[in-house]
């Protein structure tokens, strides 16, 4: 198997019919790694993988539309048919086991623990996943957001997470294979299409997502003149 890109779901800020928040499956022929959790997109991951045979979780930032999913899939791993040999490794920004544990309080503590091996990011940090190799960055989202690198031997994949133009940003496009970048809209924290056609120079290949509901996708191609991903889409990183 190649490297490969899943777009599991791309809508902002909350899910569409057909449509889940942030969601994106990176796989190689023996890793398998679920890049943001927005809602929805649990449900999609089962078309193409088994979670509870994930090798890690990678989250960008805590706003509910790339991480919320992580509350059903705490569900599923520890209460349902899901069967992990080991917590899932989880990667994150400083504080999501705490937001996490703090939704699910109740009746009985539900610590993240139980459920995920959680590692917190930092700008610079680096994972070696299976055969994959994944470099977060920090980027410019008014919280800790953190974008993400990931090569696979000589493929390399980048990807924004939710950020403004910044240095981070074009660092983590340079000489991408594939560089999938949001287009929400504009300002301090968010690209416009033109910020993400101007990053993605850096990259062989631009692909927009996380469309802003004020921009519209055909718009937001033409502006950057670049295709915009849809949910079910497999790209191939090379």
């Amino acid at each position: 198997m190649t490297f490969r890109l899943t777009v599991l779901g791309t809508a902002t800020p909350y899910p569409r019919p057909g449509n889940p928040c942030s969601g994106y499956l990176l796989r190689s022929e023996h890793t398998a790694v679920w890049v943001d959790a927005g809602p929805g997109t649990l449900a999609e991951l089962q078309r193409h993988h088994r979670p509870d045979l994930l090798d890690a979780v990678w989250i960008s930032h805590t706003h509910a539309d790339h991480a919320a999913d992580l509350l059903p899939y705490y569900y599923a791993l520890l209460f349902a048919d899901q069967q992990p040999h080991a917590p899932i490794p989880l990667y994150g920004p400083p504080g999501l086991a705490d937001r996490l544990e703090t939704f699910l309080a109740g009746a009985s503590p539900n610590p993240a623990s139980a459920a995920f091996d959680v590692h917190e990011l930092h700008d610079g940090h680096r994972a070696e996943i299976g055969d994959l190799t994944l470099t977060s960055r920090a980027v410019e989202h008014g919280l800790p957001a953190f974008g993400l690198r990931a090569t696979h031997d000589d493929a390399v994949f980048a990807y924004s997470g939710d950020t403004g133009p910044c240095r981070a940003l074009d660092d983590l496009a340079d000489g991408a294979g594939l560089f999938l970048c949001e287009a929400d809209g504009s300002g301090p924290h968010h690209c416009s299409p033109e910020d993400a056609a101007a990053a993605g120079r850096r990259a062989r290949r631009l692909l927009l997502t996380h469309v802003g509901h004020t921009v519209g996708t055909v718009e937001a191609a033409e502006r950057a003149r670049a295709a915009v991903a849809r949910p079910g889409e497999t790209f191939t990183i090379r």
